[in-house]
């Protein structure tokens, strides 16, 4: 390959690791192409993007983007899923497409933001719920101290009614205790 065909594959790349959100290197050997579609096609649905790369031109690519710190993964045949939306999405569709297709793909890791990823913490990702389901668990956790307060607040007027109205019954029912 001519040395432009390079700046311009190492160009592309450092761009994809500016714009995603998510970056999960996979080791792709033994996959056949029509594998690679797939893949390609359920990291589009996720919101992202998969890469076969060559390595030493991904390193020159995440150096200059400031991801230095996946030099260490870029070893052996590589691809990168690249999220650009959510990063669960794109943990989920490529831990999926390994258990149901029982691949030889595999995670080697990943970056989230400035931070390095193991493949534990890549599955971790895959296991979280969604961020609608997250942002309800908070609000149901920020709303519990004020529904309790209610409560507490509410108790001795709750108490006071409960007495009023069964003085009101014994009144009408013509029974006086004094």
């Amino acid at each position: 390959m001519k040395k432009e065909g390079k700046a311009v594959i190492i160009d592309n790349l450092e761009e994809s690791f500016k714009k995603s959100s998510v970056g999960i290197l996979t080791n792709y050997k033994g996959l056949k192409n029509v594998d690679l579609l797939e893949i390609r096609k359920r990291m589009r649905t996720a919101g992202g993007k998969f890469e076969v790369v060559k390595n030493t031109l991904a390193k020159f690519a995440a150096d200059k983007a400031g991801y230095d710190q996946i030099d260490s993964l870029l070893n052996d045949t590589t691809a990168i899923a690249f999220g650009f939306k959510d990063a669960r999405d794109i943990a989920v569709a490529l831990a999926d497409y390994i258990r149901t297709t029982k691949t030889t793909l595999s995670i080697k890791g990943g970056f989230l933001g400035s931070k390095l990823l193991t493949p534990q913490d890549v599955q971790t990702i895959a296991t979280l719920p969604t961020r609608e389901v997250l942002l309800a668990m908070l609000l149901g956790q920020l709303q519990s101290p004020i529904v309790m307060l209610m409560g507490q607040l509410n108790a001795p007027v709750s108490g006071l009614v409960n007495v009023l109205n069964g003085r009101k019954k014994q009144l009408e029912g013509g029974t006086t205790n004094g």
